[in-house]
């Protein structure tokens, strides 16, 4: 696959702006004193390096020589899975040497002709755009590039001045959605850490009660989803009522993104079973013991097997407390030693309802569910910055080299 011819710029086989293109080194041994070499799982998808986890190996002089990466070198993974292959970065420096494995190439280029920075996104943009996978060759859970096609492969070449300018725009970019992106992280553990605060971590500071004794006095206010062939996929229908199914809960938050439907003569049949917002599900089979509540949005929707319910008694305890309650080590610990691990793990309702939780005064329990609110709609703002940024990035990326930016 190539660039479409643009009308200013050259295409040219990246071959020729290139002044070498060096195969790292394998190295089966580990050293806690020798030299950081850059593996696979040090560049990522996007083009940045990831130093949380890299690894010391013995080198040589003549290796370190031959090896050694300088500022404005390019580490073109040619080694990889298939979808992996090509990931692409350039090295800014380190405080002391680093080197890298005979998964990468390592270019240089000619410093007259091509910016590095340019070519890694360049790269980069090949990349996702699965250049590398349509040219690899492949063997088991392995592919390949071989040098001589990634050197074959023409590079849109606009004069230097510009190169330079499009690599300093994507990288602004690129800076942007990864604040982003850290943003988000930082505020994952935020609710944790006031959940934790406010409740403890399982000390005795409040009555400890059982989930039963919380469930509001209504029918199928316990429940489970429904038992063996009551609800399968040939039940499902094109529209109808909502069916909540494992898949929609994997993380501990909704995700409506891929749903099923069933009539409404089959809801009716699976009463015991439908949720309602306010209620709180709880993953029986397979990430078991997440719990996640029902909000607003989703003003109905028939559970699978999947799970468990409680529709809580809201005079004495909040659904979002509840939710976080079951989320917390208090709760996960119990799980814990309660949960089936057959072919899949597996947590019945009769232990659920022995579960115990602390009950706090509801006031508190109300400020907790208030915070959570107002997180919730920062966080809604934190998505909304994040989607923008990944937009803006992956528009320039796109645009960068068709002469548009």
């Amino acid at each position: 696959m190539t660039m479409p011819k643009s009308s200013g710029w050259q295409l040219v086989p990246l071959g020729q702006v290139i002044a070498s293109a060096q195969s790292g080194f394998a190295s089966g041994a580990r050293d806690p004193n020798g030299v950081i070499q850059m593996r696979m799982n040090n560049v990522t998808t996007d083009g940045n390096l990831d130093w949380t986890s890299f690894i010391r190996v013995p080198a040589t002089p003549k290796q370190l020589a031959k090896y050694c990466l300088q500022p404005g070198d390019v580490l073109f993974n040619a080694t990889n899975s298939p979808e992996l292959v090509g990931k692409t970065t350039a090295f800014s420096g380190h405080a002391e040497p680093v080197v890298f494995s005979n998964h990468f190439v390592r270019l240089r280029v000619d410093d007259k002709r091509l910016d590095p920075w340019y070519l890694a996104r360049w790269l980069t943009h090949q990349q996702q755009q699965m250049v590398f996978e349509s040219l690899c060759t492949q063997w088991v859970n392995q592919a390949s590039v071989r040098k001589d096609d990634l050197l074959s492969l023409r590079i849109p070449l606009p004069p230097l001045p510009e190169q330079k300018r499009i690599a300093a725009i994507l990288v602004k970019a690129d800076r942007l959605r990864r604040l982003r992106r850290t943003a988000r992280d930082l505020s994952d553990t935020y609710l944790q850490s006031v959940f934790l605060e406010m409740f403890g971590d399982g000390e005795s500071r409040f009555p400890i009660v059982k989930i039963q004794e919380i469930a509001g006095n209504k029918k199928h206010a316990l429940s489970s989803g429904p038992f063996g062939s009551n609800l399968t996929s040939k039940h499902y229908t094109d529209d109808g009522v909502v069916v909540l199914r494992g898949l929609n809960i994997s993380t501990g938050q909704l995700d409506l993104s891929d749903v099923k439907y069933v009539s409404e003569e089959k809801a009716q049949s699976l009463a015991r079973s439908e949720v309602r917002p306010g209620d709180v599900v709880i993953v029986a089979v397979g990430a078991s013991g997440l719990a996640c509540q029902i909000p607003e949005s989703l003003p109905r929707a028939i559970m699978s097997q999947n799970f468990n319910k409680i529709t809580p008694d809201t005079g004495r305890i909040t659904p979002t407390y509840l939710e976080h309650c079951i989320n917390s080590p208090i709760v996960q610990r119990q799980f814990s030693r309660e949960i089936t691990d057959t072919v899949r793990t597996f947590l019945s309702l009769t232990k659920l309802k022995d579960v115990e939780i602390p009950l706090p005064p509801l006031a508190l329990q109300q400020e907790f569910t208030r915070i959570v609110h107002k997180f919730e709609r920062l966080r809604a703002q934190q998505r909304e910055a994040k989607r923008q940024a990944e937009h803006l990035f992956q528009t320039l990326l796109h645009r960068a080299f068709r002469e548009e930016v």
